[in-house]
């Protein structure tokens, strides 16, 4: 084993400090979600999280708005890669489309605090200069792909923003619903009923 250098222990000192603004995301993001942005305190984040105490949290972000951009990026930035995976290993629109809600449908069973995040909470109510949601990278693609399957006709002749709304609008329903309890099992129990539902308010 080799002796650690200065050089070593300045690599073990940044991941130590990336892994724990990992944490403090993954704590805001169960606070927001389950208590909300306005009564989620910075003492919150800091007890889940691990850190000492809130000041230490200033270390890794300036407030409590910072996080909250933070991971509404980082949220962001993840499934925009996702989609353009899913964009690279199919052709069809509808191939697309399918990957996504299968998507969708795992994070709600997977990482529900995730898709709350996206579908329960406002965030351009404590985000207010952020982009809003449907201008943001990944969802840009998606009307990109209905775009696509429009000029392809495998989707009917619609503008692309409605052709979302009549596809997304049962597929986040759906999720929603489960989300808040109202529908009582597992996403993917209803997965298959809830794409071809969708999928037939827009295909040809």
């Amino acid at each position: 084993m080799q002796p650690e250098t200065e050089t070593t222990k300045e690599v073990s000192i940044e991941k130590t400090k990336e892994e724990l603004s990992n944490d403090i995301l993954l704590a805001a993001l169960k606070l927001f979600t389950e208590k909300g942005y306005f009564n989620t305190s910075l003492v919150d984040i800091a007890e889940l999280s691990g850190v000492k105490n809130s000041a230490a949290l200033y270390k890794h972000f300036k407030n409590k708005q910072e996080i909250a951009r933070a991971l509404y990026t980082w949220i962001i930035d993840r499934l925009s890669v996702s989609i353009d995976d899913i964009r690279r290993r199919n052709r069809k629109s509808s191939e697309q489309l399918r990957e996504i809600v299968d998507l969708w449908f795992r994070l709600t069973d997977d990482a529900p605090d995730i898709m709350r995040f996206l579908l329960l909470l406002n965030v351009n109510e404590f985000l207010p200069d952020e982009i809003k949601l449907m201008e943001t990278p990944p969802f840009i693609k998606i009307l990109r792909i209905l775009h696509g399957g429009i000029k392809a006709e495998e989707i009917k002749t619609v503008d692309s923003q409605r052709a979302y709304c009549y596809f997304f609008g049962v597929i986040e329903n759906t999720l929603t619903q489960i989300l808040s309890g109202a529908l009582k099992k597992p996403a993917d129990f209803y997965q298959n009923d809830t794409w071809e539902i969708a999928w037939s308010t827009i295909s040809k």
